[in-house]
């Protein structure tokens, strides 16, 4: 009776795993990883940055600049401002029925140009972001990170995908560089990855309650698999990142809010603040714009919000003096996170699987 018992709780327990929604199955299982161990608080961050509290406010002057007004783009899950086109921000779909595309996004919300990638290694599995910034030739490349898991660590690699930035907007089909990482410690969910514009080195941030930061090898190659080293940790669940455009900061979103690095000695940075977000649907885009960030959400018709950077979280490129002139945020009791509609629903979601497996497996054990 015994073992029929655990049969069924283990039957229990898959089929409840298969309530949420996923993309396509990855191949075949790789051997299992050792559960990564949580990274130790650096003293540079102070450790972990829960999310914000109430006293976390949304910024004064933080408004809509504009709706993403084409229909494909129904899941924008990363964005980041053009290097080349004022004004203009590149965007993607996530995981589902998208082509691999990248849209060129005008202040007023219209669709520019429509990059379609194709060649070998190219797919849309679950990109999840986006970034631009210069390579070794001084030209500026957009990179798209092919990096979600919603299988957590259920697949082998992730993919990065890198292409010049074009001159003109326009339509076109682009052939990218294919660059696999794997990480150092177990594979994981991601969504949010940012570069360095004054080396080009690439950072991903994993999408979990124990977060990190995870630094790519300083030049990246295209042909081998690059190790993905963490090096900090990060905010509860993130959902994009990005540096300003001198380096000298970076900043890492969730549901609920933004964290603000300063980045002066490098990365780790050292915390020196966090505002707050307008409400959305599901938010998960972030990039700088002057002395402000851009942040987006999925969605058909999605809004995207200006959100005014408090002066002493700026870098000097943002026209900031580039050091903190306050006191950085306390670091607000987890308990006290302030959430989300799109944040509810995923961790409501969650409990409510936890507790119907947990009732069927003390259930099944009784009846043994």
């Amino acid at each position: 009776m015994h073992h029929r018992s655990a049969a069924a709780a283990c039957a229990l327990l898959t089929a409840a795993a298969a309530t949420a929604a996923v993309p396509a199955a990855p191949p075949a299982a790789p051997p299992a990883a050792a559960a990564a161990v949580p990274m130790a608080p650096s003293e540079a961050t102070g450790g972990a940055s829960p999310e914000p509290g109430a006293s976390s406010s949304v910024p004064e002057g933080t408004g809509e600049v504009f709706t993403v007004s084409d229909p494909r783009i129904s899941e924008s899950s990363g964005m980041a401002a053009s290097a080349r086109h004022e004004g203009v921000v590149w965007t993607h779909n996530d995981s589902g029925e998208h082509a691999p595309q990248v849209f060129a996004v005008d202040g007023d919300g219209e669709t520019a140009a429509t990059l379609t990638l194709g060649g070998e290694g190219v797919e849309l599995r679950d990109w999840e972001a986006v970034a631009v910034a210069e390579v070794g030739d001084g030209e500026p490349a957009v990179y798209v990170g092919d990096i979600g898991d919603n299988f957590q660590g259920g697949w082998p690699s992730i993919r990065v995908y890198r292409f010049t930035e074009p001159e003109t907007l326009a339509d076109a089909a682009v052939t990218p560089e294919v660059f696999t990482f794997t990480y150092a410690d177990g594979g994981r969910d991601a969504e949010a990855m940012m570069v360095d514009p004054r080396d080009g080195r690439l950072y991903v941030v994993s999408k979990e309650v124990a977060g990190g930061v995870y630094a790519a090898p300083e030049t990246l190659d295209p042909d081998g698999t690059n190790t993905l080293e963490r090096v900090d940790s990060a905010p509860l669940y993130a959902t994009d990142a990005a540096f300003s455009p001198d380096g000298s900061h970076y900043a890492i979103r969730t549901y609920w809010g933004v964290t603000f690095y300063d980045a002066s000695e490098g990365v780790p940075g050292k915390s020196v603040g966090r505002v707050g977000l307008p409400e959305s649907e599901q938010g998960e885009s972030l990039t700088y714009d002057g002395t402000s960030v851009l942040v987006g959400t999925e969605g058909v018709q999605s809004p995207v919000w200006e959100v005014p950077i408090p002066e002493h979280m700026r870098g000097a490129g943002a026209d900031g003096e580039g050091s903190p002139s306050e006191e950085a945020s306390p670091e607000p009791d987890a308990a006290a996170e302030t959430t989300g509609p799109g944040a509810w629903t995923f961790i409501l979601t969650g409990a409510g699987v936890a507790a119907a497996v947990i009732a069927g497996i003390v259930l099944l054990v009784r009846k043994a």
